[in-house]
């Protein structure tokens, strides 16, 4: 019975219809920005897609894992991209990554807020 649901997954797989994966959606609307983002984590491909963005561009920045969501974190961003409004854009080998998505060129700290300001 075990080899025929690997064969079943196996063909979903192979379809188009695997059973797993991760989805990130990014939604903000206020009377000066509009920000809606997907991204889909598959197998290995990342998936990103910019639905509506009040600046025409969802900008991208993917922090390791490792860094939780602090401000504090030290590490790089391990990729900062844009996608125009209605376009997608697709990478593989990816994992272990935060995604912060703003409508801005900006590079956001790992909290994905605006990065402090030095005085």
């Amino acid at each position: 019975m075990s080899k025929f649901i690997a064969l079943f997954q196996f063909l979903l797989a192979l379809s188009g219809c695997s059973q797993s994966g991760t989805t990130y959606s990014h939604r903000v609307q206020s009377d000066s920005e509009i920000l809606y983002s997907r991204i889909h984590v598959q197998d290995g491909v990342s998936r990103f897609e910019c639905v509506d963005s009040s600046s025409g561009q969802c900008q991208y920045t993917l922090y390791p894992d490792a860094c939780g969501g602090l401000a504090g974190c030290k590490l790089p961003p391990l990729q900062h991209f844009a996608v125009a409004r209605g376009e997608s854009r697709q990478l593989t080998g990816l994992v272990d990554f935060r995604p912060c998505v703003t409508t801005t060129a900006s590079v956001p700290g790992a909290d994905c807020q605006p990065a402090a300001t030095p005085h």
